[in-house]
């Protein structure tokens, strides 16, 4: 019974365990992007992960996905979620995009998959999105809007905005949207290391021949090695594998509401971690944004 209780206590904690992780990303980029090109950088991330959950695979005899058709979904997801999403926000920010407008234009994915499940996937295995719903996202986004004002208006980001970063920002947001739909459609449950692993070289194969075109060098330092640690440990390992868990067992709307909050935690981190000012708009933002994720995630009444 207790062994119950703490499997159930586990599964509610795990939407706040994720968002808190998924939120450090912002905290990876400060103190490695400037010691590191973003595909290299997260070449090395792939292929250090790959590493950690192989030895993990081999030592708890974890079974691999049984069909080539699953490989094969697995391999598009990753592609999509990990070198797609993950590489266009790099690369956006990178070449010179605000974080707050990489965010911002992110934050649409919650609802581009509203809008893709309403008109798309009615009567199928997905719910249509009901009118509370609605209303939590677009209080989610409003929310989300007044988090990342202040990043969006001080340092004048947007005179840094030009069509290639903008096209890679996009890039990355098709990417999450499409993939977080793609595996909710068609990936069958399966462990969760083997699954990641499969995606995780999906991946470096897409990334690593971009990444050999960068000439800026990587220069290794504390800051550079600690980032890329918390990278594999706690964002790969850790994040990425709760996202594919979440994923699998809740419907894709409340799943990816869930990306809302992670701007908000942001900031509260970059308050505790770099004295980053929270005005009373941020703060404002902030409970906009956990009640309208939560009007989304809430169960419907039956």
């Amino acid at each position: 019974m207790t062994g119950v209780r703490s499997t159930a206590a586990w599964l509610k904690a795990t939407p706040v365990v994720f968002v808190l992780i998924w939120a450090t990303g912002f905290i990876v980029a400060r103190f490695g992007m400037p010691h590191a090109p973003p595909l290299s950088f997260l070449s090395v991330r792939y292929a250090l992960s790959i590493a950690c959950l192989g030895v993990w695979i081999v030592g708890a005899k974890v079974a691999w996905p049984q069909s080539r058709q699953q490989f094969l979904h697995l391999s598009v997801t990753g592609i999509l979620m990990h070198a797609g999403y993950l590489g266009g926000v790099w690369v956006a920010v990178k070449a010179g995009m605000g974080s707050g407008l990489s965010s911002l234009v992110v934050g649409f994915q919650p609802v581009l998959t509203a809008i893709w499940l309403s008109y798309s996937l009615q009567g199928q295995d997905q719910p249509a999105i009901s009118q509370r719903q609605w209303l939590g996202l677009s209080l989610g986004f409003v929310g989300l809007l007044m988090v990342v004002w202040r990043k969006l208006t001080l340092g004048t980001p947007l005179d840094h905005v030009t069509p290639t970063n903008m096209a890679f920002a996009l890039a990355a947001l098709l990417s999450i949207t499409v993939g977080t739909l793609y595996q909710k459609r068609f990936v069958q449950p399966c462990d969760v290391r083997s699954a990641n692993t499969v995606q995780l070289l999906a991946a470096l194969l897409v990334t690593l021949p971009w990444a050999l075109l960068e000439t800026e060098p990587m220069r290794w330092n504390p800051e550079l090695a600690g980032a890329m640690a918390w990278s594999v440990l706690g964002l790969t390992l850790g994040g990425s594998s709760l996202l594919y868990i979440l994923i699998q067992r809740g419907a894709a709307a409340s799943v990816t509401s869930l990306m809302y909050l992670v701007p908000p935690t942001t900031a509260m981190m970059a308050w505790l971690l770099f004295d980053e000012a929270i005005t009373v708009t941020t703060l404002m933002g902030t409970a906009l944004t956990a009640l309208g994720v939560s009007w989304v995630v809430r169960p419907a009444r039956t």
